[in-house]
């Protein structure tokens, strides 16, 4: 048979094919764990911010750039970003690598834990026509509350502790699938706050937030825009109410047990 064609000395076919296997299969390995580490992977020293070279890291031509050509003529986004994010300077020093972030100040808007949040481009998401994605419903005239279901506006928002922290105004939808995304709150002492659509809960009378305190509300992220939302704002509102689920009281932060 043709596998039994000796090629050199006692080298056939069938072994010469094994052999070039798992040469190609170790090849395609050392590829693709080369690749994983192009866009940062695995971060930076837990300590120093400083980024560590590998054995993977083979190559200048593992650091070239990426391209990303954005719609909507946004431009050109180009990876690895070759500015690093700074390390946090509003939490204690650690002593070893592993130790958690103790946070110095208001712990919701901290950056840092629960509460941390990508630096995404602060320019609203575009939907297929280019327009911002997210919006009041003041905004965009054809949606509507659907009739059996209870319209929020106008009803009272009740914190974590029972308290009233304010009233909803108006709702942002998402254009493109067609659903609430963020509540806007008239807060009782003045302002307007955007509060996360999944954090919240209407009821017939009201619409509870579990996540912070009546009080917490009033330090939430302010929009720069009051008909608009940008990623990097979206980012930061989630983080506050989402940190409020560990660190909104002193009980929620201690362990069960």
């Amino acid at each position: 048979m043709l596998s039994n064609v000796h090629l050199v000395g006692g080298l056939d076919i069938a072994e010469l094919t094994l052999y070039l296997f798992f040469g190609f299969f170790l090849c395609l390995v050392w590829y693709l764990n080369r690749e994983s580490r192009r866009e940062g992977y695995p971060l930076e020293d837990d300590l120093s911010g400083e980024v560590r070279q590998e054995l993977w890291r083979i190559g200048d031509d593992v650091q070239k750039l990426k391209a990303f050509q954005l719609p909507h003529g946004q431009g050109t986004v180009y990876q690895p970003a070759e500015l690093r994010d700074p390390m946090p300077t509003n939490v204690l020093p650690r002593g070893w690598s592993g130790e958690p972030l103790d946070v110095v100040g208001d712990k919701l808007s901290s950056g840092v834990g629960p509460a941390s949040y990508v630096m995404r481009a602060d320019r609203p998401d575009m939907d297929m026509f280019g327009r911002p994605r997210i919006v009041p419903m003041r905004v965009d005239g054809h949606m509507t509350v659907e009739g059996r279901d209870t319209d929020p506006r106008g009803l009272p928002v009740i914190g974590l502790d029972g308290e009233v922290a304010g009233t909803i105004s108006d709702l942002w939808v998402d254009r493109a699938e067609h659903i609430i995304r963020y509540y806007e709150v008239a807060l009782t002492g003045g302002g307007t706050v955007t509060m996360p659509q999944a954090v919240a809960r209407v009821k017939a009378r009201h619409v509870h937030c579990d996540a912070i305190l009546a009080a917490q509300f009033a330090g939430a992220p302010q929009l720069k825009s009051a008909d608009q939302i940008t990623l990097l704002e979206e980012e930061k509102v989630q983080a506050y109410f989402g940190a409020g689920y560990l660190w909104a009281t002193e009980e929620r932060a201690e362990p069960i047990l």
